[in-house]
């Protein structure tokens, strides 16, 4: 079963089998979203990290969770908001490449923060349409991958943005 849900709360205390991490292109943690899910996971994330060398914009790695309820962290660089295409095409290809990752490491539970929203000025509005545009037609491509989606929203605000999005496409 395919499931899209809300979560008003702290990403980093969710038991899902995976986290989204709103990352920059070092992933070697940040602020926001970035630095509350290293702190959480412990030094051992940075290590990791430290291995991937990196991640381009609209792109997807992945790591062990370590010290999180999740088994793991997958790392998405969202864009710097510029208005331009690009922006809203990368921001699609973060939660479809995370998605991906998903299906190959046999994940069937993943939680995404809002990408982009916080420091890189993406508008809330539109980030939560692509968003949830982008695991819509994920799901239609794949049919058959039983996940649960839960977009974990921090903040009261985009907590009902979500939700009214996602009433819409009820």
């Amino acid at each position: 079963m395919q499931k899209m849900m809300l979560d008003n709360g702290d990403i980093t205390k969710l038991n899902v089998d995976a986290i989204v991490n709103a990352a920059n292109k070092s992933l070697l943690g940040g602020g926001g979203v970035d630095g509350a899910i290293h702190r959480a996971a412990g030094k051992e994330l940075l290590e990791e990290c430290r291995k991937l060398h990196g991640c381009e914009t609209g792109e997807a790695k992945i790591t062990r969770g370590y010290r999180l309820p999740a088994t793991y962290v997958i790392h998405t660089v969202g864009p710097i908001y510029s208005g331009i295409e690009q922006d809203a095409r990368d921001l699609y290809n973060c939660y479809w490449n995370s998605l991906q990752l998903a299906v190959e490491h046999g994940i069937h539970s993943i939680a995404f923060p809002a990408i982009s929203t916080g420091v890189y000025g993406y508008p809330i509005y539109e980030a939560t349409q692509i968003a949830i545009s982008a695991v819509s037609e994920w799901f239609d491509q794949h049919p058959n991958y039983d996940i649960q989606v839960i977009f974990s929203c921090f903040g009261t605000k985009v907590f009902q943005i979500y939700k009214e999005e996602l009433e819409k496409r009820m």
